[in-house]
C-alpha cells in the first residue's frame, strides 16, 4: 500500500489506507486548518526529521471517563491537597516543558519548534486546553490536547515531580466528564496510561465515535 504525500492542497486520504503501523501520509503543514481537519478524521501528526507524519493506528488506546481508574494512593493524594489544579493558565509553559522534558528510553522529542508554535496557535484559537499542576506555585506536571466537542485528543505530559501528571489527568478527566466529554484520544499505548483505566478500541468505533460527538 503505498505511503500519501501531502501537499498545500487541505486533504487526508481515507484512514482506511493507512500502513500496518497506521502511517497515513507524509507531508504538508501544520496550519489550524489542517489539524482540525485531521482531528476530525482522527488523524494525528508526528514529527520525524523536519517532516511531518500523519498517522490513524488500528486498534485505537483511548479512555473513556467513566472508566478512569484512580488508585487508593492517588485518592488519599488528592485527599491532601498537596497539589493545585488549574485549566489553561499557561499553556504556553504546559508545552514547552513536554517539548523539552527528558523521557526514558528516548533520544530528543517529536515536539519540534514548528509543531510547538502550531499547537500554542490552536490555543489561541481556542481548540487546544493545558491542564496543569502546581505546587506550591510552581508548575511541576501537566498535559494538553485539542478539545473538539464530545472528544478530547490527548497529546503529551509531563511531570518534575512524582504523580503531578497523573494528578494534572485525573483531575482533567473528571472534568471533562462534567463538561459532557465521551471519550479521550490517548493514540498509543503506554502502561501509564493502562493503568488509569485506558484500553483499546477498534479503528472504526473510534472513528464512529467522532463522528457523532466531534464539533
Amino acid at each position: 500500500m503505498p505511503l500519501f504525500q501531502l501537499n498545500h492542497t487541505l486533504w487526508f486520504p481515507p484512514v482506511t489506507e493507512s500502513l500496518e503501523d497506521g502511517l497515513l501520509a507524509i507531508g504538508g503543514d501544520l496550519s489550524v486548518k489542517r489539524l482540525l481537519e485531521a482531528y476530525k478524521r482522527g488523524i494525528f501528526p508526528w514529527y520525524e526529521g523536519n517532516t511531518p507524519l500523519w498517522w490513524c493506528p488500528d486498534p485505537r488506546f483511548v479512555l473513556f471517563p467513566n472508566e478512569l481508574k484512580v488508585s487508593k494512593s492517588m485518592q488519599a493524594l488528592i485527599r491532601k491537597n498537596v497539589f493545585q489544579f488549574s485549566i489553561n493558565k499557561n499553556f504556553k509553559s504546559v508545552i514547552h516543558y513536554c517539548k523539552t522534558s527528558p523521557r526514558k528510553g528516548q533520544h530528543g522529542t517529536w515536539i519540534t519548534d514548528e509543531m510547538e508554535q502550531a499547537y500554542i496557535q490552536m490555543h489561541t484559537n481556542g481548540y487546544a486546553i493545558s491542564a496543569e499542576t502546581y505546587l506550591n506555585d510552581e508548575l511541576v506536571g501537566g498535559l494538553y490536547g485539542i478539545r473538539l466537542g464530545g472528544i478530547f485528543f490527548g497529546e503529551s505530559m509531563f511531570s518534575k515531580v512524582s504523580n503531578a501528571s497523573k494528578f494534572a489527568f485525573i483531575q482533567l478527566v473528571e472534568y471533562l466528564q462534567k463538561e459532557g466529554v465521551v471519550l479521550i484520544d490517548c493514540q498509543v499505548y503506554t502502561e501509564h496510561l493502562e493503568r488509569l483505566g485506558a484500553r483499546f478500541i477498534d479503528r472504526e468505533s473510534f472513528i464512529n465515535t467522532l463522528k457523532n460527538y466531534v464539533n
